[in-house]
């Protein structure tokens, strides 16, 4: 076999296969609640205690999941249950390359991209009897989209448009010639959990749950797909997307071909931009099939939910896997589509990808703590 095909399909089978990438594209009226005018008040007083960069998100009540009507929403969005979520503080963008480097050089942290491989780790999340891939590709890396040449009949063949580069990191994001330099103000990618969480607890913060993220994304519109609403037209104006024939041609019509930098969209109601599109971004939850299931089955309001005790993904039960929300610039209305507020996928908690980021909250206890 030819060594660029070898090469290509080791990274198939054993890259990809880690990570769980293909898992994570598994694959009304614009009415607000009538409590939203009055938490809007409470919100602008609070935000100005709020910490640079962060805004207040008030106290509430509402549907997680999937609404009725949602034709797109796959099923682990479903059933649509009711949570209660306290008060917090949210980042208003993503963490960007600048916050993230001021991070890296306090602490001298080393991203999972970065490291060196260790094939008796690998080993723990493959099937038994699983064939160590050359040395030459067990380096330090991460996946890099590529569009394709031509149409793609099969786009749960996610191996079609991911390519694994030696040399990638956040610091490189399309490949080891490549930099952010002159992009401090775009959102860090190629951020697993584990690099996530570390960045939470130098910051003093930690990653928002599942429901306080959907929460926070709908800004009060308990009725709405988007979080501008109902229209799925306005969507180049609203978010960075893939426009056009994935995995094919992107047209550009939001403006953007792939990442974007933050609040290049108009903000959402608690004034948080970037809560659709752009990059997924990692939430605290584990990823657990019936925990939507779960949740319904007790027929209360689940206050401040965090997620399952364990992960279980009944078409991968191995894998160990966080919830990702908000879709990214991948994202069409063929594939993904996760620009929805109630969509949700997993994603191995040691992954990392170009289109994978996340923003922290930090709650007023937290802060009592710090001071």
């Amino acid at each position: 076999m030819h060594y660029s095909r070898y090469k290509r399909k080791c990274v198939t089978q054993y890259v990809l296969i880690i990570s769980t990438f293909g898992l994570i594209f598994f694959s009304c009226s614009n009415k607000k609640s009538e409590n939203f005018t009055h938490n809007i008040e409470l919100n602008n007083q609070e935000n100005s205690e709020a910490p640079e960069g962060m805004v207040w998100i008030p106290d509430g009540i509402f549907e997680q999941g999937a609404l009725s009507g949602d034709k797109m929403a796959m099923q682990h969005e479903r059933p649509s249950h009711t949570v209660q979520i306290d008060g917090f503080f949210i980042d208003q963008n993503e963490v960007t390359n600048e916050q993230f480097s001021q991070f890296v050089e306090e602490t001298g942290y080393i991203t999972i991209a970065e490291r060196e491989i260790e094939w008796e780790e690998i080993k723990k999340q493959l099937p038994p009897g699983a064939v160590k891939p050359h040395d030459s590709i067990l380096q330090p890396g991460s996946l890099v989209f590529k569009k394709t040449k031509t149409s793609v009949p099969n786009l749960f063949d996610y191996s079609q448009w991911w390519e694994w580069k030696i040399g990638t990191n956040w610091k490189h994001p399309n490949g080891p010639d490549s930099s952010i330099d002159g992009k401090e103000n775009y959102p860090v990618v190629h951020i697993s959990y584990e690099d996530a969480m570390a960045y939470c607890n130098w910051a003093g913060r930690r990653l928002p749950t599942e429901a306080e993220w959907e929460y926070a994304a709908r800004g009060g519109q308990n009725e709405a797909l988007f979080y501008w609403g109902n229209e799925l037209k306005k969507l180049n104006e609203y978010a960075n997307t893939w426009e056009g024939e994935f995995p094919v041609s992107n047209s550009k019509l939001d403006g953007f071909e792939s990442l974007a930098p933050i609040q290049q969209y108009p903000k959402n109601d608690f004034g948080l931009f970037d809560m659709a599109g752009n990059v997924w971004e990692w939430t605290s939850d584990w990823y657990n099939s019936n925990y939507y299931e779960n949740l319904k089955s007790t027929n209360q309001i689940t206050l401040n939910p965090k997620g399952a005790e364990s992960p279980y993904n009944k078409n991968n039960p191995i894998a160990q896997e966080k919830v990702i929300k908000g879709g990214s610039f991948l994202c069409s209305e063929s594939y993904c589509a996760s620009y929805r507020i109630s969509a949700r996928m997993a994603t191995s908690i040691d992954s990392s990808m170009e289109h994978l980021g996340f923003r922290t909250v930090v709650t007023r206890d937290m802060l009592d703590s710090q001071n």
